[in-house]
């Protein structure tokens, strides 16, 4: 049976998952680049940008199960790329070049229709105009039996966990402090929403705390 999963989310030990004044330039915020150090030094980042290098620790282990088994991905509109509002016309096709690293359908929430936009590797992004329920549902039946990978930004995931739809929450806590930015948690009871935390592992770079649902 599918999970809905959040998978290797990078978080700040003040609780930040991105930093102020998203930008082209500030693609996870002023600061928030500083979240993803574990991640950048890596075999596995290493081996996306084109090269043979890169650690093949704790941390690179468990970016490469992050990938495995997901049939599917939700993400915000913010992390398919900076532009607000209705869509000026169909040029801005995410951050990622020519083949995202998803390979997978990707449906991205928005308030604004857009057609699906098909990509080399395999990915196809699909925009989701009717909210994270029916984003949900889309993802689940396209992901023929693999897991749902929500993939952020921030207010994505705490749509999801507010609706108690997330069944297991990966967390990378980077021992860096924001100070502002998007909290992941705030005003969210986790252990009221049925969520504990159950493993933990210390990383290179980053501790990875797994929160599951309760039963």
């Amino acid at each position: 049976m599918s999970k809905v999963r959040v998978l290797s989310f990078a978080m700040s030990t003040d609780g930040f998952s991105a930093g102020p004044n998203q930008s082209l330039d500030n693609p996870l915020g002023v600061g928030g680049m500083e979240l993803m150090e574990w991640f950048f030094h890596t075999r596995m980042w290493r081996t996306m940008q084109g090269h043979d290098d890169g650690e093949t620790g704790v941390d690179n282990r468990i970016a490469e199960q992050a990938f495995a088994g997901i049939g599917a991905w939700i993400l915000g509109r913010n992390m398919f790329g900076p532009v607000r509002g209705p869509w000026p016309d169909d040029s801005w096709k995410g951050w990622w070049g020519d083949e995202p690293p998803y390979h997978t359908p990707v449906f991205v929430l928005t308030k604004h229709p857009r057609a699906s936009l098909k990509m080399a590797g395999g990915t196809e992004f699909h925009f989701v105009t009717e909210g994270i329920h029916a984003a949900l549902e889309q993802a689940t039946a396209a992901a023929n039996g693999g897991d749902i990978r929500i993939g952020g930004g921030v207010a994505t995931i705490r749509q999801y966990l507010q609706a108690a739809l997330i069944d297991e929450l990966h967390l990378a806590v980077r021992p860096i402090l924001l100070g502002s930015g998007e909290h992941l948690f705030h005003g969210i009871d986790m252990r009221a929403l049925g969520y504990e935390c159950s493993r933990h592992v210390a990383g290179e770079r980053a501790m990875h705390v797994y929160l599951s649902k309760r039963g």
